[in-house]
């Protein structure tokens, strides 16, 4: 349990840390003072800054600081990665060149996007980090230029209501082997499973870090062969050359990247038509512990679950919803139609209404994991 806490901090931190920094370096990049750029969220524990003589000063908790010429940089107590303070992000400070408020709308606009930009291309670095030490993927057309180890059959999906669903084979099983025959690529699987229909047949799988036995009958299909009811993938630790590396991990990123819109589109959808929310969908405490599984996986695992999470927090905060970078990217684009901007207080009130939203779905999400850990 402590380690995958530790793990979960630590990504978690990196996560949030690299999104603040985009907001902190493209608001400077554009005038716009950052008050204050912080490591972990307050209270202060220790920061540092240039006071209005251009001298460097430092100041210890959590007393105001009122001789900064540039940013406090602090170092805060609680470890969930950063903060930043931009000046005139809540509207004030309009008539100062160097306040958020006082730029056009497109500056603006390019200071609230920066934090996805910057999740996508830490996806990007990380999974083609993996490419270059050895990284999960699928083994079919990859390039003459990969080398493949540790080469193994996946499951990628479980159809409802066929032998795999009733038996609880889950997505993400590798199938080590069926009736002790060693199975090492999907057309071995195949064979062997469609020469069983209707008769039982001992598989033993691998699920996370855990071998499992089951007994399965295969389903009897109409040409007569035996059918588990599940799709299924050749997969393994796959390394490319170094610049080979970067090119495909950039590649995956945004083939994710848009897999990840169409889930989100699908849920979004869902939720409109009455469906039920996904047993697949995790909060605070499901995340935590698959993180503390990929972990014990090893570092390859750990990086692929970092640059997905990476892109779900972008795809996440792009959604005009309100309290997210979406959201006020929105607020910028009726600011733009309209030809002034609307009144700080309703965007307030809307952004609080939406925070308290998104906060009572992390409590249900949350409640919906714990309970799944407990059974």
């Amino acid at each position: 349990m402590t380690f995958t806490i530790i793990i979960f901090l630590l990504v978690l931190g990196v996560l949030v840390f690299v999104h603040e920094l985009g907001h902190f370096l493209v608001a400077r990049k554009n005038g716009v003072k950052a008050e204050e750029f912080g490591f972990g969220f307050p209270p202060r524990v220790w920061g540092v800054y240039k006071d209005k003589e251009n001298k460097w000063k430092h100041v210890r908790g959590s007393k105001q600081v009122r001789d900064a010429k540039s940013t406090i940089y602090s170092l805060n107590w609680i470890p969930l990665g950063g903060f930043v303070k931009i000046k005139g992000e809540g509207g004030q400070n309009k008539e100062d060149k160097d306040s958020f408020a006082h730029k056009p709308v497109w500056r603006r606009a390019l200071i609230l996007v920066a934090g996805v930009v910057m999740n996508i291309l830490l996806a990007g670095v990380l999974i083609s980090v993996g490419y270059m030490i050895g990284f999960p993927d699928s083994t079919a057309n990859l390039p003459d230029s990969a080398q493949v180890s540790n080469q193994q059959v996946q499951i990628i999906q479980v159809m409802p209501d066929t032998a795999a669903d009733s038996a609880d084979i889950k997505p993400g099983d590798v199938v080590l082997s069926v009736d002790g025959e060693a199975v090492d690529s999907e057309t071995e699987l195949q064979e062997l499973i469609r020469a069983n229909p209707n008769e039982e047949v001992d598989l033993v799988l691998k699920r996370q870090d855990k071998t499992m036995n089951l007994t399965v009958t295969p389903d009897v299909k109409d040409n007569g062969n035996g059918s588990l009811g599940v799709a299924i993938v050749s997969s393994g630790i796959v390394k490319y050359p170094f610049f080979q590396s970067i090119w495909q991990g950039f590649k995956v990123t945004f083939l994710l990247l848009g897999a990840i819109f169409v889930a989100f589109y699908e849920l979004i959808k869902g939720l409109f038509i009455g469906a039920p929310i996904s047993a697949e969908i995790a909060g605070p405490v499901g995340i935590a512990d698959m993180t503390g599984a990929y972990a014990r996986m090893g570092i390859s695992h750990l990086l692929q679950f970092t640059a997905l999470l990476s892109l779900n927090l972008a795809v996440i905060n792009i959604l005009p919803f309100p309290a997210l970078d979406g959201g006020r990217i929105l607020f910028l684009i009726i600011e733009k139609i309209k030809g002034s901007p609307v009144k700080q207080e309703v965007e307030n009130v809307v952004h609080n209404l939406g925070f308290i939203l998104l906060m009572l779905l992390v409590l249900i999400v949350t409640f919906k994991d714990v309970s799944r850990l407990f059974n």
